[in-house]
Formats: C-alpha cells, sequence, structure tokens
C-alpha cells in the first residue's frame, strides 16, 4: 500500500508552526528522500557518500525552509540544495585528493565498478560507467532530465540556467553516451 503525503502546502503549513514544526519537516523528508538519494546518489555514485551528502541538504534545508518564499515549487527548491550539495562535495572530493579532475572521475568510475553487483555487460552499468564520462555539468543536467524527467523549465530553476543551454548540454551528454555505449 503507497504511502499517502501531504501536499506540499500543509507540510510548510506544519513546518511554520512551533507546535508541529517537526512533524512538518518529517512528513518533507519521507516524501522527498528517496528521490533526492536517488538524484544525489547519481553523482556521487557512492551510497555512504549520498547519504552524507543527503544529510547535509536536509540539515540546510531545515536551516533555511523558514525563509522559502515559495516562488519554486519545494521540490525544486530542494533539488538545487541536493545539487548544490553533491556538486560541493564532489569538488572537496578534487580538493582532498590534490589530483586533476580526470583521476576523480576515473576514482568514480572504479567505484561504480566495485559494486558487488557490477557487470559490465548489462546496460543499466554501461550507462552508469559511460555517465561518469561525462562533464559534471552534463552528468547533472542529464540525471535530471533522463531520471527525474524533470521538465527544461524547472531545471533552468534549479540550475539557474537557460533552457537552451541545458537542452543543449542535454544533447551533448546523450550523444557522448551513446558513443559510449556504442563503443565499449
Amino acid at each position: 500500500m503507497a504511502q499517502q503525503h501531504l501536499d506540499d502546502k500543509e507540510l510548510l503549513f506544519l513546518f511554520k508552526n512551533v507546535e508541529t514544526k517537526e512533524k512538518g519537516f518529517t512528513g518533507i523528508i519521507k516524501k522527498y528522500q528517496e528521490k533526492l538519494y536517488w538524484h544525489i546518489r547519481r553523482m556521487v555514485v557512492v551510497h555512504e557518500d549520498a547519504d552524507d551528502v543527503l544529510q547535509n541538504m536536509f540539515i540546510k534545508v531545515w536551516n533555511a525552509l523558514d525563509n522559502f518564499r515559495e516562488d519554486s515549487q519545494l521540490y525544486t527548491w530542494m533539488y538545487r540544495i541536493a545539487t548544490n550539495e553533491s556538486l560541493t562535495f564532489l569538488e572537496q572530493q578534487k580538493r582532498r585528493s590534490t589530483v586533476s579532475l580526470g583521476d576523480v572521475e576515473n576514482g568514480l568510475s572504479n567505484k561504480l565498478k566495485a559494486e558487488k553487483n557490477f557487470d559490465g555487460q548489462k546496460a543499466e552499468w554501461k550507462l552508469q560507467l559511460a555517465m561518469q564520462e561525462l562533464p559534471e555539468k552534463q552528468r547533472v543536467v542529464f540525471n535530471l532530465r533522463y531520471y527525474d524527467e524533470m521538465p527544461y523549465q524547472e531545471m533552468s530553476i534549479v540550475l539557474e540556467t537557460s533552457e537552451g543551454a541545458l537542452k543543449a548540454s542535454y544533447h551533448h551528454a546523450v550523444k557522448k553516451i551513446e558513443n559510449y555505449i556504442l563503443n565499449n
């Protein structure tokens, strides 16, 4: 049986009331945790890292939610925070490792290959490996469009980029992924 979730306006109303603040936030977490986890996981690859980034993201949401102006949808706003937290995490990984971006991206591919169920011949694994070859921005755009089926208009809000640039990024990402899958 699917769990019923309150709509965002009800959750925000609960959150903004002192007596029901935690109940409202718990409702937000229950409603969006899984979608946000998978969005983050596709960017950072490793489960433990995705959990850490998700936790940091929800801390930021808790601290900023009182100031949420509701000029965008709640999940669009949280996706932006999740995306920024993921990119910050990847930047920190690069800085910590003091190696080139290519080495970090190879590291992500190697982490993916180390997954216990990894099978390089299966389409979903090939897709994951192909995605690790994409530049960060294209990877984010591809994730949001392909996996989350986010419309370009909402992506434009999340990534603060024009719809035209996002369409071009997605097109380039798809071409690179196709080439990778056909040649590997």
